[in-house]
């Protein structure tokens, strides 16, 4: 992916590794819109980077999903990247007699059938840019997965399966299809992540991601070396050795 001149929508752009990434593309030039549920947080997103726009999005509701695709093309006509980040994570008891599935069916929404049906509704308008790209945010738990948060890994795990076929897809056309494979990142996606030292601070993060997306355009999975333990494990033999130490006995939080 070129990694200027574009106009680029990315989903939970409000806070987080969306935010670092809109701010990071906005710096090189594009047209960043950033969308979320929250209006006011979008709102000073925008105004703290001037010309970044924001639009407001349930990603939860197939109604709204399809009309937000509309309104955003309209007033966006040179929309030519997603940038799929929207996402969830909740810790799981399973075995506690009190499980509660409902707290699943959320990620499940969010993480899975959010990119899903935003991509199957902007794909259309994506494929009639003269070049386009989108871009899906997942986990390193996607590959190897944190046994606190058995729903959150498996919806990563789902979205890196359904990257690899859309790519496959679209192999031959002018749409790129990108899969941004984060580590442990300092954010407020948990309780306690934004501070704690064993994860990887968001602006070196950012500063890597953003190297690799200007000397690798062609890169068809954007991974920082922090994650790529977790990402090569079942490649390189070492899967047990990483979900052992990443899910220790006795532990209900493996980070």
């Amino acid at each position: 992916m070129n990694p200027t001149g574009n106009t680029i929508l990315i989903t939970g752009g409000g806070s987080g590794i969306g935010r670092a990434l809109a701010e990071a593309f906005h710096a090189l030039g594009n047209r960043v819109v950033i969308a979320g549920r929250r209006r006011s947080t979008l709102a000073e997103v925008a105004a703290a980077n001037p010309g970044m726009a924001y639009a407001e999005l349930d990603i939860d509701d197939p109604a709204a999903v399809r009309a937000f695709a509309a309104r955003v093309t309209a007033e966006h006509p040179a929309l030519n990247v997603l940038i799929n980040n929207a996402g969830i994570m909740r810790p799981e008891d399973l075995v506690s007699g009190r499980y509660d599935p409902a707290d699943a069916e959320a990620i499940v929404a969010t993480n899975l059938l959010g990119p899903i049906r935003l991509t199957a509704a902007l794909l259309p308008h994506l494929r009639a840019q003269p070049r386009s790209a989108v871009v899906n945010v997942t986990s390193g738990l996607a590959f190897v997965p944190l046994a606190a948060t058995p729903t959150y890994s498996a919806t990563k795990a789902a979205v890196h399966s359904y990257t690899v076929s859309l790519r496959h897809q679209l192999r031959g056309t002018t749409t790129e299809v990108i899969e941004l494979i984060p580590p442990y990142v300092q954010t407020d996606l948990t309780p306690g992540q934004a501070s704690d030292p064993r994860a990887m601070p968001l602006v070196d993060f950012i500063a890597e991601v953003m190297r690799i997306f200007t000397t690798r355009p062609d890169a068809t999975e954007v991974v920082v070396e922090r994650c790529k333990p977790l990402r090569f494990a079942a490649e390189n033999g070492s899967f047990g050795a990483v979900f052992s130490a990443l899910n220790p006995t006795g532990s209900t939080h493996g980070h």
